[in-house]
């Protein structure tokens, strides 16, 4: 029997505290990669489109059933923070200290508080969004069209490849 999703697809951005370069290495770049990848095959996500910049990513995906768009976002956040920190802690204990926060909770910060999160109802503002989002590395000036940029869903959706084995079409 064919299970409907309980949301809509949710345009989802992260940003990096105070927007810095954190994301600039390739290693966090396949972190965050490998978690996307963990969530489809958990079956706990559908990954329309998505973009990895230096500072930001951005995302189009679903919870499925018996997930919530709030559980998605905190495990995402939570396992690829716990997973860069580690490498930094590791390889690059300078820069760790620049994520160091006075908070109650934390002792470090990769994430800004409060991703937006925006439901996506129809497609014409899902195909905005895609758009927005394939196009985020020719309006920084990384690529001249999206699908040269390595860290996104542009190739997928221009020649059906997918580098990354987490991408469902949204057309099905």
């Amino acid at each position: 029997m064919f299970e409907y999703p309980e949301y809509h697809p949710e345009f989802f951005t992260a940003t990096i505290l105070e927007w810095k370069k954190l994301l600039q290495p390739e290693k966090y770049k396949r972190i965050v990669i490998n978690s996307l990848l963990f969530l489809v095959q958990d079956n706990r996500a559908i990954v329309n489109a998505f973009v990895i910049m230096d500072s930001h990513i951005h995302l189009i995906w679903q919870a499925k059933a018996g997930h919530t768009p709030n559980e998605l976002q905190h495990s995402f956040l939570k396992y690829t923070a716990q997973q860069i920190k580690f490498d930094l802690q590791k390889n690059h204990p300078a820069v760790l200290e620049r994520f160091k926060v006075k908070a109650k909770d934390r002792e470090y910060q990769f994430w800004e508080r409060d991703a937006l999160g925006v439901e996506l109802y129809n497609e014409s503002v899902f195909v905005q969004k895609l758009h927005y989002i394939h196009y985020n590395p020719v309006t920084a000036g990384i690529s001249v069209l999206p699908e040269e940029y390595k860290y996104s869903s542009a190739r997928f959706y221009e020649f059906g490849v997918d580098d990354f084995g987490f991408l469902t079409h949204y057309k099905g």
